[in-house]
């Protein structure tokens, strides 16, 4: 075998902990190879591997020849559920071979496995370079999803561009109290295109210092980062030669692009009219400080009730009845070395006052992979359907807290022991649907009880289980057919009381320790295995929520300083309103209004943009919540609250001056 340089192993005393170094000295030194969880087969290291790259789907800690492996002999070949690479000799060989083993596989596999008419068989070739963002084939690593790359990339771009109308909309703000200094500028000389250098040299400048507080920023926050995408990004990155090429690219063209606008408006104006009344904001300059105001706010707004609508679809999952109880359940693997103390293992396990009970099954009910077929035949001639199969052991509907509609659970007697194996042929198994399988082979359950259904062995179905979700929300529940078969338990469940954890937990490793001492009590609980369901749907509902708060913030920061100077500007007007008799909420409202009919602008806009990207990102959960209107309108209320407050420290700050003061000084 082949190790990984850094994973931790030993030889056989089947300890962890030693430096896959001194294995290979080990080895070479004559001592014995070890094996792996207690097996039969002895393996012999033959090399030491360095790390995969983070970035690659393809992570391991050892590799071992699929020929030594006991699959390899006694499994089927259409059965054995592994993925194939080829390596081809240039890329423009995958079109042609993806056709040609599309003619053949068909043939070949109807040949081999006897398919009807009616059934077939496919393979396909896929990229490697596209499976982990483009496929939904399973590998080494769980797959990402390009669709959340081009989101996240658009809201990044959405942020930056709130920064970017701030910038514009302030520096036209403040070019009002550059008049006298651009016009005496021109008196001394300087032309239109020097005040145009002045002004994006000024742009520029003010981008590069963001730009190395923003590294700055990214550095420190890179940890926290990687903790909430589940991403292992280093600080390399941020300094690779194309990395830094491209931000500071994008830095200067930001620069250029918002300093544009404000440098051609504080450059044009006539040499007399800033001299004379300083540079005074036209009513078009007006119309455009408003439309960025909205147009910022709508990104706020879009980005907020988008959010909620994510936070939404994950308490819906995680509320929603799955069908069964998956709390305080234990969830352990076992292996064929483990069968041999299976029953001793669950009796002393069931021996613990606050265990409730103990079953197995081959894998975790919250994600059933195991694809099969069936055939019956109620008189009306054969029906074959396909759908996903598990095995289970006694006490395993009665542990998940599954319901039965019709028929009966399984017991002992279900069960394959020497002595029924020996009758050969006239064994039957029982089975149990559920009723979705019912129904799609056309019958009620009281009707499916007691019909032969044809699997490897054939046997009546005993029991009609009421449907429950064996995958993600994202898909629809699909027909389902438990059996009794403990020769293939892969995972044991134990169902345990919440109180005194600590104390059960403990009891159940000694007991486990007693009868299983080539492997550790390595444990999980079956909540952990349907939250991984969703990792990605959280890690978009925690960056959707800070990126929106970015969002709302850079906004309210804009607007902070826009109704600081609109304030001032409006000095004498407010003293004269005084001085005639209008109290401080006349004031703060005359302030106020103007930029909160901006922002109820911009919901309007929003709405309908995040209502329409919500349901199509819902289309993508078969069980989804509703999407109701008190949504977007939080959304609306909480970005009307916070500008309110915003523009209000500012309306409330000038109605309180002194009016004598504000008209002494005009």
């Amino acid at each position: 075998m082949v190790i990984r340089k850094h994973a931790l192993f030993s030889p056989d005393d089947n300890k962890l902990g030693r430096p896959i170094s001194n294995l290979l000295r080990i080895t070479q030194k004559g001592h014995q190879p070890f094996r792996l969880n207690g097996g039969t087969e002895r393996y012999e290291v033959t090399g030491v591997a360095e790390d995969a790259p983070l970035n690659s789907q393809i992570q391991y800690d050892l590799i071992i020849s699929f020929s030594s492996l006991e699959a390899s002999k006694t499994e089927v070949w259409h059965t054995a559920n592994y993925i194939t690479y080829l390596l081809l000799q240039n890329a423009n060989q995958i079109a042609p071979l993806s056709r040609s083993i599309s003619s053949v596989i068909p043939t070949v596999t109807r040949e081999e496995l006897g398919l009807s008419a009616d059934d077939y068989w496919t393979m396909r070739l896929e990229p490697l370079k596209s499976v982990h963002l483009h496929s939904n084939l399973a590998g080494l690593e769980s797959n990402g999803n390009m669709t959340y790359i081009y989101v996240l990339s658009i809201v990044a771009f959405l942020i930056l561009l709130i920064a970017c109308v701030n910038y514009t909309n302030l520096s036209v703000a403040q070019s009002a109290n550059r008049g006298t200094e651009i016009g005496i500028r021109q008196v001394m000389g300087a032309g239109k295109q020097q005040l145009l250098r002045q002004f994006l040299s000024e742009s520029v400048l003010v981008t590069s210092l963001a730009l190395v507080l923003g590294f700055m920023i990214c550095a420190a926050l890179l940890p926290l980062f990687n903790n909430i995408t589940g991403k292992t990004f280093s600080y390399g990155l941020l300094f690779r030669p194309w990395f830094l090429l491209a931000t500071i690219l994008l830095s200067l063209a930001i620069s250029l692009l918002a300093g544009a606008y404000p440098a051609v408006i504080l450059s044009s104006k006539r040499l007399v009219t800033k001299l004379k009344s300083g540079l005074q904001l036209t009513h078009s300059g007006g119309l455009m400080r408003k439309g960025l105001i909205v147009l910022q706010f709508t990104i706020a707004i879009f980005l907020l009730a988008t959010t909620l609508i994510v936070l939404k679809q994950i308490h819906y999952i995680q509320n929603k009845h799955l069908g069964y109880d998956r709390s305080h359940i234990l969830v352990l693997p076992i292996d064929r070395k483990t069968h041999g103390v299976y029953e001793q293992l669950k009796q002393a396990f069931k021996a613990d006052p606050h265990v409730l009970s103990v079953t197995g099954a081959y894998e975790d009910p919250t994600d059933i992979g195991w694809g099969d077929g069936i055939q019956a035949d109620d008189g009306t001639g054969p029906k074959n359907l396909s759908l996903n199969a598990t095995p289970v052991d006694v006490d395993y509907l009665k542990t998940m807290g599954m319901t039965l509609v019709a028929g009966r659970d399984f017991t002992s007697a279900d069960f394959m022991t020497e002595d029924t194996a020996a009758q050969g042929s006239s064994y039957q198994m029982s089975y149990i649907l559920n009723e979705k399988a019912v129904s799609d082979l056309g019958w009620t359950p009281e009707k499916a009880l007691g019909q032969i259904i044809a699997k490897n062995t054939p046997g009546p179905v005993v029991g009609v289980v009421k449907d429950f979700h064996f995958s993600s929300l994202h898909t629809p529940i699909g027909p389902l057919l438990i059996f009794p078969d403990t020769s293939m338990v892969k995972q044991l469940f134990v169902k345990v009381k919440s109180d005194n954890l600590a104390a059960t937990l403990a009891s159940l490793e000694k007991a486990w320790k007693a009868r299983v001492g080539h492997r550790t009590f390595d444990y999980h609980f079956m909540d952990d295995d349907f939250q991984s369901l969703y990792k990605t749907e959280e890690r978009i509902a925690g960056l959707f929520s800070i990126f929106s708060g970015i969002a709302i913030t850079l906004a309210c920061l804009g607007l902070f300083a826009l109704a600081a100077f609109t304030t001032i500007q409006r000095t004498k007007e407010i003293g004269i309103r005084k001085v005639l008799g209008a109290n401080i909420p006349d004031i703060v409202v005359l302030i106020s209004k103007q930029f909160l009919v901006l922002v109820a602008v911009a919901f309007l806009i929003a709405c309908p943009l995040a209502w329409w990207l919500g349901n199509d990102w819902l289309t993508d959960f078969a069980y989804r919540m509703e999407l109701n209107s008190w949504i977007f309108v939080s959304a609306g209320i909480t970005a009307i609250s916070i500008a309110g407050i915003t523009v209000s420290f500012h309306a409330i700050r000038a109605a309180l001056a002194n009016p004598v003061k504000s008209l002494r000084n005009e």
